[in-house]
């Protein structure tokens, strides 16, 4: 099981008051996607990825539909262009963070 700990420096890079405790329930949420390389990576310019990030987290955790969920997929890339590995962990939590649900994860 993936740690908090591990992505918190990265996280911290967009939010320094990020809470531990969310980080670590966003991590359980992924699970074992967080275990392969790959999958624990956030790809903004791969159309199937984004799309995959707006029909499931943004569509069923977010609540949100799939223009809104387009558009905050946009923003967070735009966010994160520095980073060219992004963080999965890191990617959703701005995703829940501008959407305004990171209390449905403690925060």
């Amino acid at each position: 099981m993936a740690k908090a700990a591990d992505y918190m420096e990265n996280v911290n890079k967009y939010d320094a008051s990020a809470s531990e405790a969310v980080i670590q329930k966003i991590c359980n949420y992924l699970g074992i996607a967080l275990t392969n390389r790959d999958s624990s990576l956030v790809s903004c310019s791969d159309e199937t990825e984004i799309d995959r990030v707006v029909n499931g987290y943004c569509a069923k955790k977010l609540d949100q539909n799939a223009g809104d969920a387009k558009t905050a997929c946009e923003a967070v890339c735009a966010t994160m262009k520095e980073d060219r590995m992004k963080s999965r962990v890191t990617f959703y939590y701005l995703l829940a963070k501008n959407a305004g649900k990171l209390g449905q994860f403690g925060g």
